[in-house]
Order: C-alpha cells, then sequence, then structure tokens
C-alpha cells in the first residue's frame, strides 16, 4: 500500500454547481469582448438558474438588441416590466429603441415617452430625446400624427380589451365615441366595422369598412377585414378579387404583416399565411401563442408536420393550457367552448368589469378544468371580486345549497346555458347582455323575480342587436310566458342597458 493511501481515502470530491452570478458574470466578461453570440449563452443560462432576477433579463435584452434579434429583446423587456420589475424605466427606452429598428415607428414613439415620462434625468435621457426627434422627423414624411396616437393609447387599449371578451355593446360605444373625438382613427373604424360583425349586425359591419375604404384607400386593415367578412358570408367572388389585390401588398412594419398573414389564415389560404408568418420569425418578431398556433395550423395544413409540431411546442411554452387543442388533434364536441378554455375564463375573472368577472365565475362554474393550477390561483387570490360575486362563488362552490340572492343571477344565466352552448365568441354577447343587467339591476336596488320572463327578454334583445329574426311572440314561447310579460321585461332590460 502506498504511503499515501491513507490521505487519498480521506480525500472529498466537491461537486460545482455554478449559480445563475457565475454565468451572469461570465456573460458580461463575454459582452465586453463583443463575443455576443457567447454572451447570449452564458445569460440564458443565468435566466434559467435565477430567473426572477431583472438585472440578468435586462442584459440578456441587450445582447439580443446587438445582434439583431429585436423580437426576442423586446419579449424579455415585455416581461421584465409586466412581471418582474415595472419601475425599471429602462426597459421603455430599450423598448423604444427595438420598435425603431423594426421600423414601427408609433410603438417606439409610445415606448420614448413613456421612459422620459418616468426618468427624465435618466442614463438615456438624452438618447430618448435624439430618438423621439428621428421618430417625429420620419412621422412627418409619412404623415401620421404620433402626439395624437400617444394620447389615446389608453382608449385604445380598452376598446381593444372589450372587443376581445366578447363584449360587443361596451366596445361599440367606446369606439363611436374614438370616432367622434378623431374623425380620421382608423383603428376605431376599423374595430368598430369588427364588433359589429361579431353581434350580428353584419350590414353596419360592411358599412363601416366600406366607409374606411372610401376615406383611406388601401387601408390594410380595412381590406383584412372585408375579406374576413366575405369569406363569412361566402361571397367568393369578392374573397377571390380582394385576395388578389392583398397579395400584391408588400408591408413593411410587423403589425401588418401579421395581420396579413393571421387574415390569409383565417380564410384558408395556408400558403400565403404561411409565407408572411415565417418572413416575421426569421425577423425576430416576438410572436405569442396566438401568432404560433397559426404558424402551427398553416404547416400542418401545408403537411410540413416537423414544423407545425415545433410551432406547437413553443404554443404550449407560451400557454400551457391550450394543451391537447392542437390542429390536428380531434375536438371532442363543445369542448372549444369559452367556458372549457382555462387561459379564457383566467382572462374574464381578472378583467376590470364586474359584469365580465360574473361571466367568468359562470364559465368557472361549467369548465372541465377546476383542478387547473391557473384558474384556482385566479379564483383564490382574486382581489378584485365584489361581495356580490364573493357570494355567487360561494353559491358556485357548494353547488347551491348556501342560499343568496345570487341564486336568481345563476338561475337565469343555467337557462340561458340550456339553449345556448358551448359559449363561443357569438354566444358570450348573450351572457354579457344578462350580467350586465343583473348587476345595474342591482346598483338600482331592483327586486328581481320571473326568472322565464328575464330570459326571454334577454335573448329577444340580444338577437335584435345581432339583427336576427325573432319576434317577442317567439320569445315569449321559447320561455313559456306570455307577450304582455316579454314586452314589460323587455322594456326592463332596455332601461337597464342605457
Amino acid at each position: 500500500m502506498s504511503k499515501n493511501s491513507k490521505y487519498e481515502q480521506q480525500a472529498k470530491i466537491f461537486a460545482f454547481h455554478p449559480t445563475g452570478e457565475y454565468y451572469f458574470s461570465k456573460g458580461l466578461k463575454a459582452y465586453h469582448r463583443r463575443d455576443l453570440y457567447k454572451a447570449k449563452k452564458y445569460l440564458e443560462r443565468a435566466m434559467e438558474l435565477e430567473p426572477l432576477e431583472p438585472i440578468i433579463a435586462c442584459q440578456l435584452a441587450i445582447v439580443c438588441t446587438d445582434i439583431g434579434e429585436y423580437g426576442y429583446s423586446n419579449t424579455i423587456l415585455e416581461n421584465i416590466i409586466t412581471d418582474l420589475d415595472p419601475f425599471m424605466s429602462e426597459c421603455h427606452y430599450f423598448l423604444a429603441n427595438n420598435f425603431a429598428h423594426l421600423g414601427m415607428i408609433k410603438d417606439a414613439y409610445l415606448h420614448a415617452n413613456k421612459y422620459l415620462k418616468l426618468d427624465n434625468k435618466g442614463e438615456f435621457t438624452d438618447d430618448a430625446e435624439d430618438l423621439l426627434d428621428l421618430l417625429t422627423m420620419e412621422s412627418m414624411e409619412s404623415g401620421e400624427d404620433l402626439e395624437e396616437y400617444d394620447s389615446t393609447a389608453t382608449e385604445r387599449e380598452e376598446a381593444r380589451s372589450l372587443l376581445e371578451a366578447g363584449n360587443f355593446p361596451k366596445a361599440i360605444a367606446a369606439l363611436q365615441k374614438m370616432i367622434d373625438d378623431q374623425p380620421e382613427s382608423w383603428f376605431a373604424y376599423n374595430n368598430l366595422a369588427l364588433a359589429y360583425f361579431y353581434s350580428g349586425n353584419k350590414e353596419e359591419a360592411f358599412r363601416t369598412v366600406e366607409e374606411v375604404l372610401e376615406k383611406n384607400p388601401g387601408n390594410l386593415h380595412g381590406l383584412c377585414n372585408l375579406v374576413v367578412f366575405h369569406h363569412y358570408e361566402k361571397n367568393m367572388d369578392r374573397v377571390v378579387e380582394i385576395v388578389s389585390a392583398l397579395m400584391k401588398v408588400r408591408p413593411i412594419n410587423f403589425d401588418q404583416q401579421y395581420k396579413l398573414g393571421a387574415t390569409f389564415a383565417l380564410i384558408g389560404r395556408f400558403d400565403l399565411a404561411y409565407m408572411w408568418l415565417k418572413h416575421l420569425q426569421k425577423n425576430g418578431f416576438a410572436g405569442d401563442d396566438t401568432f404560433y398556433y397559426w404558424v402551427s395550423t398553416c404547416a400542418y395544413h401545408l403537411g410540413y408536420e416537423q414544423s407545425a409540431h415545433k410551432a406547437w411546442k413553443k404554443v404550449i411554452e407560451l400557454n400551457p393550457d391550450k394543451a391537447g387543442l392542437e390542429p390536428w388533434g380531434e375536438i371532442v364536441s363543445g369542448i372549444n367552448g369559452f367556458e372549457h378554455q382555462v387561459p379564457v375564463v383566467v382572462k374574464k375573472l381578472e378583467s376590470d368589469l364586474t359584469e365580465e368577472r360574473l361571466f367568468g365565475l359562470f364559465l368557472y362554474k361549467h369548465c372541465f378544468h377546476k383542478d387547473n393550477t391557473a384558474l384556482i390561483e385566479a379564483i383564490k387570490s382574486n382581489d378584485r371580486f365584489t361581495e356580490m360575486e364573493k357570494a355567487y362563488l360561494s353559491f358556485i362552490e357548494s353547488n347551491g345549497s348556501v342560499n343568496n340572492d345570487t341564486y336568481f343571477l345563476d338561475i337565469v344565466a343555467e337557462m340561458l346555458y340550456t339553449r345556448y352552448n358551448p359559449i363561443t365568441l357569438v354566444e358570450a354577447g348573450l351572457y354579457f347582455i344578462w350580467f350586465s343587467v343583473w348587476e345595474e339591476g342591482k346598483k338600482a336596488q331592483m327586486a328581481f323575480s320571473n326568472p322565464s320572463a328575464w330570459a326571454a327578454a334577454v335573448v329577444y334583445t340580444w338577437r335584435k342587436m345581432r339583427n336576427e329574426q325573432l319576434s317577442q311572440k317567439e320569445a315569449a314561447q321559447m320561455f313559456d310566458v306570455s307577450v304582455s310579460t316579454i314586452q314589460k321585461y323587455v322594456k326592463k332590460v332596455n332601461g337597464l342597458l342605457h
């Protein structure tokens, strides 16, 4: 035996476990050497180990910008502002810089202004002011009014949220107000056309989009909306005509390219859609789960199975609740209703509008996935719930054994659900009317009775808003009430809604 064997037996091997700080340091050194791809690799590893550290994430975003991956950089920066540290004002400057590189002048202008408002004596103040000057010069050449765009950002976001939530009456009112204030707000016109179309008022939808194209010929969003409307109405001659025109369009900014790609996908021109979506992907577009859903769907329909599965993997990374909804999977009847889509239910529960949260609770009641972590969190940690909503939640969780006045709210909603399920974007409007009526009635301290009459009146009002043929007599027969009764309750519904 060697004389050193005693010491060899006593020796211990200590494993080296690199920390996020270790990789961050390595990443910084590589960055200062301008070895950008190695810097990115180290910083991504650092972020994996310390995902809640905004400094690491911000440095990775800076490296991505230097590489030219502006879309990826923006995704990281927006995550910092939203989830990690909303007080890192410099992220707004970095976003402005990225958007400027991408040719998205309006978004660059918004974030540069936001940075200066948050930190007018910050490290990048001079750079942000120079960027604003440059953006203003470019906007003058293109005829865009950036100041007006900045001042209406909140209004646009609110209107878009109402539209996405299916709250069409409020979306229409908000968009009409925007048009009254800014007669050349094409955003408002185009979204108003969508709100009319999805609420069933197709005549107004076509009139609105045609007004856009008359006042602003060649408006891309208007043309895209028009071809989608004709597609759903099966006016194939018009679809072919408009598609021929859209095929010649070569938009510069990402927003218009995405609109074009999504539109082609919606009308089944997967070849054209895939071309634009892949173009965006190659140029660093920071797509969300919806973007990758369209990429996957188009690839699948074109026979590119590997690309379809790769894009779907990205969908699941960004939104795990989409698992099981692959474009190539079989969809069980009813499973695609809002009530079984966890992201939709969560979004409704986290809304700032009471009627949306009530709708969210009703969707939750019928959801197949009550054990979903995100859904449980949205219910248990919701500080937006009013006493009325808490009472309704108690009623739902007790399977109706807890007796409070929300039982009436639920009875009417269930009467509607018996006839109108699964709940899609179209049916959502019906439920919004009822939950809005209930909320306004409670504010007015109204005593509710006769659920069948309320259900009949709400259905009649909804069908009328959608320009669908339904007489009060027919609506009354649906719920076994008299014509005189439904007339009385239709007046109540209209009074509460207006």
